[in-house]
């Protein structure tokens, strides 16, 4: 599980990939290679590597329609994240509530 949480913060890390995944998320459908890469300042092959990223984490699934290489956002891998995080939201609900105990205690 671990491993799979690092693909998918590694993933995500840099911005272009969350561009390019919040781009197939909005589309709501599958885009080509070609329209993904217009949508960015840089090389196809750039976005091809980011795609690639995003794909083994995931993320992104890719199909083969004739000559053309078509993606599609996956988000279920975050919902692992998710997970992850929840586990350590239970430490700020605690820290807050600390907080708030003690600024009352000083009021």
């Amino acid at each position: 599980m671990q491993d799979k949480i690092t693909r998918i913060l590694k993933a995500i890390a840099d911005p272009t990939r969350r561009e390019i995944f919040h781009a197939l998320v909005v589309a709501s459908t599958a885009l080509p290679i070609t329209q993904i890469s217009n949508l960015f300042d840089i090389s196809r092959q750039g976005v091809t590597k980011h795609i690639k990223t995003l794909e083994e984490a995931g993320l992104i699934h890719i199909s083969n329609k004739g000559r053309e290489r078509f993606c599609y956002a996956n988000a279920e891998p975050l919902m692992e994240v998710n997970k992850w995080l929840k586990f350590y939201e239970k430490f700020w609900d605690n820290a807050i509530g600390n907080l708030e105990s003690y600024l009352d205690d000083k009021a």
